[in-house]
């Protein structure tokens, strides 16, 4: 069985709708996954974009822990007020606050790919925080990734 991302919100290839632009809904979207590898004790989601300007690409979202008995956030679950599952964590961004963060390219700049990942992971929960960056749960996830699966959404903000 092949490991799977989908989501009711965000299409692979689409381009981002206004609910997960930082200016306009700042809100995550919903996501579900299937087909995890044996041995698969937790998830772990990240949104990133390549594109931007930085040398290093932006953390928009980071969220490790998610129960191996969750195959789904619905819309909304990583954004204020949210409601992630219990012993799920949030990282911090590149906006410099743990959550969702939407996407915000520099107008002009051209379109940003915005990558949406989950990870199988093969342990119960990886030693990351709210404190950590994108950078921390990449290194963790690196060492614990049983696999993963992608969404690639484009956003551009126009001049």
């Amino acid at each position: 069985m092949t490991f799977t991302l989908t989501s009711t919100d965000i299409t692979d290839g689409g381009v981002l709708p206004d609910a997960q632009v930082a200016a306009k809904g700042n809100t995550s979207p919903q996501l579900s996954w299937s087909g995890a590898p044996e041995g698969t004790k937790s998830y772990a989601i990240t949104v990133y974009d390549p594109d931007a300007p930085t040398g290093s690409g932006f953390w928009h979202w980071t969220v490790a822990n998610i129960p191996a008995d969750v195959t789904e956030l619905p819309t909304a679950a990583g954004s204020a007020g949210g409601d992630l599952p219990k012993g799920a964590v949030q990282g911090r961004t590149d906006y410099g606050k743990a959550g969702f963060g939407g996407a915000a390219p520099p107008q002009g700049h051209g379109p940003h790919r915005y990558i949406f990942t989950v990870f199988a992971v093969d342990a119960d929960r990886l030693e990351v925080t709210a404190d950590d960056s994108g950078a921390v749960f990449g290194f963790n996830l690196h060492f614990h990734t049983l696999a993963k699966a992608t969404i690639t959404a484009t956003y551009e903000n126009k001049v």
